[in-house]
């Protein structure tokens, strides 16, 4: 398998066909055949991230656990139809959505991996207010007046560090938006 570069994302908007289109939606129903071995039309976070290795081809995105992660369980919390089987797995109907939160997950993996210099899975306050951040970060959100109270805001479970998913939600707020990735339509 070739590892894609981080910066490659030509390559990996087309591997994660998540457009309303014909074309896209049998891309998306073969992927999902490949991924749903066992035919029972739904597939754990287990067989997902499987899936994202072996499946999607994308290297990079299967070192980013935590974003395939996030992803699988976004896909399923704002997705509302009744589903046919328990709540813990995903379905065909919600795999469009999971395949755009993983693009969208995936981004911020890497915005929140080009904060947290010690590559230790989390942002220390250190990090964050560091000056040479503070811009990267207003780059991608806009204007922040007071980083420190930023900081506050997004640890919400007042560890003293900034997790991935607290991230996630501060970034989804935000709307961040990386400086040197393709943003598709």
């Amino acid at each position: 398998m070739e590892d894609l570069d981080w910066s490659d994302w030509a390559v990996i908007n087309s591997c994660l066909p998540y457009k309303r289109t014909m074309e896209q939606y049998q891309m998306r129903k073969k992927m999902w055949g490949a991924i749903d071995v066992n035919g029972n039309e739904y597939a754990s976070l287990s067989e997902i991230t499987k899936g994202v290795r072996d499946v999607l081809n994308l290297g990079d995105i299967f070192d980013c656990r935590p974003a395939i992660n996030r992803a699988y369980h976004y896909a399923r919390s704002v997705t509302k139809a009744k589903k046919k089987h328990d709540d813990d797995y995903l379905e065909f109907r919600e795999f469009r959505f999971f395949l755009q939160a993983l693009r969208q997950f995936f981004e911020y993996y890497q915005a929140f991996s080009r904060i947290d210099s010690g590559q230790d899975g989390r942002i220390s306050k250190e990090e964050f207010l560091s000056d040479n951040i503070k811009q990267s970060i207003e780059t991608w959100v806009g204007p922040i007046d007071d980083m420190e109270a930023e900081f506050a805001k997004i640890d919400t479970n007042k560890g003293g560090q900034i997790l991935f998913s607290e991230f996630v939600d501060w970034a989804l707020e935000k709307n961040l938006d990386i400086e040197d990735d393709i943003d598709e339509d």
